[in-house]
């Protein structure tokens, strides 16, 4: 059996960056969250809401690394019209992610009268973030479009983008916390899963009108019949979310992972039905994975590095999960 090398090779690379995008969002989407929930929660509260995450965050934005630097060396091409695109929401991206890197190592050393002002910064840090990434979402979704419309939409999906990683943080802290930050945070997960669902509905149906072409793939026969499970399996696991918000925390804190589960299964769907949409280009409608690939030769030594660099990140993370399991504890910074 003959591989086609020139054909798998750019294909292998977008199934990477695909699945690099996708668990940068489920991870950091639960900690840039929780920054955004600092805005809502008691100054006694955030300590621990930090506990929660600080072993993990810093792990969690290498897969945004891992992302960047695949398009950047596999897809140059599509690097280029997307940053040249996107320019300002990506330097947004940067300097939240920058703020609140830094909010969060000096919230812990500065003096105690200085600690609220860091706590706002990495609030403020976590929200520029989360909403740079749902803009650039939105704008991606219309294929790169500039006008009035298409910026009007792309703050729509910010909006909801943000939302939907704050009940990602919410779901972390049920898992994560105890006692009345946890009951908190039950109450936060049920009204921000009301924006999640308003923003997975407008890019569900922004993006089979965004071409002729993604149209034609979602609503032809037999390709709606296919389909269909996507979208009604999406539904059916936000109304069992939504019913099981009611019953928590459950006796002996069971299911406690699970709406974070639950969240992060419909983050897979809605990214399964995006990358079905714009398969098989890489910049909408404009250049496909083949065309905006690197030489094949180029292609073969980074699938070595990455083949190396992948398994230890894979390891690093599972290590660092199950080291820091169960509930979070109370800060120490002796």
């Amino acid at each position: 059996m003959t591989y086609d090398w020139n054909f798998l090779l750019p294909l292998i690379f977008a199934g990477l960056m695909g699945v690099a995008i996708l668990v940068y969002v489920i991870l950091d989407g639960f900690d840039l969250g929780i920054g955004i929930l600092f805005a809502v929660a008691e100054d006694d509260e955030k300590d621990r809401m930090i506990a929660a995450i600080g072993p993990f965050w810093d792990a969690n934005e290498t897969w945004l690394v891992l992302a960047a630097g695949l398009l950047l060396a596999a897809f140059p091409l599509a690097h280029g019209v997307i940053l040249t695109a996107l320019y300002l929401p990506v330097f947004a991206l940067l300097f939240g992610l920058i703020l609140r890197g830094i909010a969060f190592d000096f919230r812990a050393k500065v003096p105690l009268r200085h600690k609220r002002r860091w706590n706002t910064l990495f609030f403020i840090g976590s929200l520029i973030a989360s909403l740079a990434q749902g803009y650039m979402l939105g704008v991606y979704v219309l294929g790169l479009e500039t006008g009035a419309g298409a910026i009007g939409f792309g703050l729509l999906v910010a909006l909801c983008l943000a939302a939907s990683y704050a009940a990602m943080g919410a779901a972390w802290l049920i898992y994560k916390t105890e006692g009345e930050l946890q009951l908190k945070a039950v109450r936060f997960l049920r009204q921000a899963l009301i924006f999640t669902v308003v923003g997975m509905v407008a890019v569900s149906l922004a993006t089979p009108f965004a071409s002729a072409r993604i149209y034609e793939k979602w609503f032809s026969w037999p390709q709606i019949a296919l389909l269909a499970p996507l979208p009604i399996l999406t539904g059916i696991v936000f109304l069992l979310l939504w019913r099981l918000s009611f019953r928590m925390p459950a006796p002996g804190d069971q299911h406690a992972l699970t709406p974070f589960l639950a969240l992060a299964a419909i983050f897979a769907f809605g990214f399964a039905g995006l990358a079905y949409s714009f398969y098989p280009y890489v910049v909408p409608d404009r250049l496909t994975i083949w065309e905006a690939a690197a030489a094949p030769g180029s292609l073969a030594i980074i699938l070595a590095g990455t083949a190396i660099t992948l398994p230890i990140m894979i390891g690093a993370s599972f290590y660092v999960y199950r080291v820091f399991g169960g509930k979070a504890t109370d800060l120490s910074y002796d």
